[in-house]
């Protein structure tokens, strides 16, 4: 009689928060420790973060951001893309998550980094490194990017790819962002004037130092570039009485701005147009010389770096002599002039940020006389988090309507470009500037910059 036959043993499995439990556990220590010792080896010192792995392993510094792994698809992604699109990849396709507060997690990480400054890893350490990652399944095919990735074709700047660039993030549809924005539908920069402020009430204060800034009157000819969902033109109608010519290159935003125009019955004061900045004239002012003043609120960083010089003349062709532009915009040291992979690849295709002097030189190199430079990067501290709060706040909402991964793209986007922000990676002005009719700008104008703020 043969002797019964034992039966095997099911694969160990550990559960923990947020991780696979249908996964093996990988031996007596597990995908995280191993994870965990390969970084060690690669960055040269403690791991700049705790992992929890998708067999319920948990391994790193305790009191470091912890980094949950579901699936061993998100090392997939990171070895194929060690940059940050690799981790995004990732964290979009809800394979990686960071425990806690995102912005915490990823300030945490950046500074761990920082602080060990360039280190070369050994050979021994890259093998290791490389049998750990053939072990957990990270070597392999990579799984496709999420469907939440931009995709460009055509010339860059041309009309039609400036249009898809625009509609790609612009276009996500009018209810996400009026779950996520102020009553007013400004999605620029806030102002906060006193600490007891909410969002509502720094933008209104935006919007004000804006319209004060320009010197609207009633009957002031008034061109919002890139208008938005409308929040400067309304405001500089019904509070100033300007006559307003509102552009967007969004379907979604023009449809918008033109319903709240006819809901305010604003219709003999503002105008929406859709279309390129290229397209306009000084003539479409509709009164002689061109505009009185010109609005570029967080528009110029789409405009592209060759150009940048020709948009700068375009602008003063269309002012009016002793016309003042205005001009928020965002600014960028450094090797991104994008923003960095992730914000090229999910949320501003084509864009390209400079550095402060470098836009001003652009604007005088136009025939423009530059009155005042107003630095708020703090304030867009603010704004990131008021939205990110909100965005946090009406979680199950955005995902019913927009889908987890659109949702999770968000969330990485608030979180680090709240960071990026408070770190001094990124800054955002104002910048006033006239065209001059004569000799110069007149003193009494400098002088009013003074006490507009």
């Amino acid at each position: 009689m043969a002797a019964p036959t034992a039966t095997p043993a099911p694969p160990v499995t550990r559960i923990a928060h947020g991780v696979r439990p249908d996964r093996p556990f990988l031996g007596p220590r597990g995908a995280a420790h191993m994870i965990v010792s390969a970084v060690e080896g690669l960055f040269g010192g403690e791991s700049p973060v705790r992992v929890r792995a998708w067999d319920g392993s948990e391994a790193g510094p305790d009191g470091a951001a912890a980094l949950v792994l579901h699936d061993p698809a998100a090392l997939r992604r990171v070895v194929a893309r060690p940059d940050e699109l690799g981790f995004a990849r990732a964290y979009v396709a809800g394979e990686i998550d960071a425990e806690g507060d995102l912005t915490d997690a990823l300030r945490r990480v950046f500074a761990a980094l920082a602080d060990r400054g360039p280190f070369r890893p050994s050979p021994l350490a890259v093998a290791r490194a490389l049998h750990t990652a053939v072990v957990l399944g990270a070597v392999g095919p990579v799984p496709p990017p999420p469907e939440a990735e931009a995709r460009m074709s055509g010339r860059l700047h041309s009309r039609r790819r400036d249009s898809a660039a625009i509609a790609h993030h612009y276009d996500a549809g009018n209810d996400l962002y009026r779950m996520l924005l102020d009553p007013s539908m400004a999605y620029s920069c806030a102002y906060w004037t006193t600490d007891a402020e909410d969002l509502a009430q720094a933008q209104h204060a935006k919007l004000d130092l804006v319209c004060r800034k320009l010197a609207l009157r009633p009957g002031a000819r008034l061109l919002d570039l890139g208008c938005g969902w409308g929040s400067l033109a309304l405001y500089a109608a019904e509070h100033h009485g300007a006559h307003v010519t509102a552009l967007t290159l969004s379907t979604e935003q023009a449809g918008f701005v033109r319903s709240r125009v006819a809901e305010r019955g604003l219709e003999d004061l503002v105008e929406v147009r859709l279309g390129h900045y290229r397209d306009l004239r000084a003539d479409d002012a509709g009164a002689p010389g061109g505009f009185d003043a010109v609005a570029v609120i967080e528009m110029g960083e789409h405009v592209g770096r060759r150009e940048y010089g020709p948009f700068a003349e375009r602008l003063r062709a269309l002012l009016a002599p002793e016309g003042r532009l205005l001009v928020q915009q965002m600014s960028r040291r450094g090797r991104h002039p994008g923003g960095g992979p992730f914000i090229e690849t999910y949320i501003a295709p084509d864009m390209h940020m400079r550095p402060l002097g470098r836009t001003i030189e652009h604007l005088e190199s136009a025939g423009l006389e530059v009155c005042d430079v107003h630095a708020m990067r703090e304030h867009y501290v603010r704004t990131a988090r008021a939205w990110s709060a909100e965005l946090e706040r009406r979680w199950d909402e955005i995902t019913a309507l927009m889908g987890v991964e659109t949702a999770r793209v968000w969330r990485l986007y608030l979180a680090g470009g709240a960071l990026a922000f408070e770190e001094g990676r990124m800054g955002v002005d104002q910048i006033v500037a006239v065209r001059p009719a004569g000799a110069g700008v007149r003193a009494d104008v400098r002088a009013g910059m003074e006490r507009v703020r």
